[in-house]
C-alpha cells in the first residue's frame, strides 16, 4: 500500500500524524523516498520502503472499536519479571504497529502494575502506548 500526501496514518512510535509531503534524499549516491509526516509539534521522515507498513499504517476503522474495547477488557497476559526480558517482549509485541498488539500491551502493562512497580521503561511504554491509542480513537 502507498500512502499519498494528506493521508492520516498512525506511526507505531509517535502516534497519530499527518503525510505532508514526499522527499527524496541522497545518501552515500543512492536516492532514497521519505513520507515526511507531521505528528503534533514534530516532523518525522519514514522511509518510503518495503517496511513503511511496519512503521506506520492507516487508522482503524471505527468498526473494529468494539473488538479493541474487548481486549483491554481481557485478563492481563504474564509478563517476565526480569525487565530486560519484559522490555524485549513488549518491542516485540509492539513491533507490527497494530492497534491490537497495542491494546495488548496496554492492558498486561496495567495488570503487571497491580502486583509489581513499573520500571521507567515500563512506565515510558505504557503512556506513549495509551497516548498512541488514545490519539487514534479521538481521530
Amino acid at each position: 500500500m502507498d500512502f499519498k500526501i494528506g493521508d492520516t496514518v498512525i506511526h507505531g512510535r509517535y502516534g497519530l500524524g499527518t503525510i505532508v509531503r514526499l522527499e527524496e534524499q541522497t545518501f552515500s549516491g543512492g536516492k532514497i523516498f521519505y513520507y515526511v509526516v507531521q505528528i503534533r509539534d514534530i516532523t518525522i521522515w519514514v522511509p518510503a520502503d518495503a517496511q513503511a507498513l511496519s512503521r506506520m499504517r492507516t487508522p482503524t476503522p471505527q468498526g473494529e472499536f468494539p473488538r479493541l474495547f474487548s481486549i483491554l477488557k481481557e485478563p492481563g497476559g504474564t509478563l517476565p519479571d526480569d525487565r530486560l526480558e519484559r522490555k524485549t517482549y513488549l518491542a516485540e509485541e509492539l513491533k507490527d504497529g497494530k492497534a491490537e498488539s497495542c491494546c495488548r500491551v496496554v492492558r498486561d502493562l496495567s495488570f503487571y502494575q497491580y502486583g509489581k512497580t513499573l520500571n521507567e521503561n515500563d512506565r515510558f511504554v505504557l503512556k506513549q502506548t495509551s497516548d498512541t491509542l488514545l490519539g487514534e480513537w479521538e481521530f
